[in-house]
């Protein structure tokens, strides 16, 4: 027989995040970023897009 025994301790229970708390507002400084971010994916797009067209063979 053992001298000592461990006891087994359950891990704690996980918390559910609150769905009923409010995000807090997205600061202007992000809000510029995010715009100048899209703005740049667009332009991207267009030249990534003008690029494909040009590499194409004429018929």
């Amino acid at each position: 027989m053992p001298a000592f025994s461990f006891e087994k301790i359950s891990p704690p229970a996980r918390r559910a995040p609150s769905a009923t708390a409010p995000q807090k507002p997205r600061s202007v400084i992000s809000q510029m970023i995010d715009r100048i971010a899209e703005r740049r994916a667009r332009r991207a797009l267009q030249v990534e897009r003008a690029m494909r067209q040009d590499d194409k063979p004429a018929e």
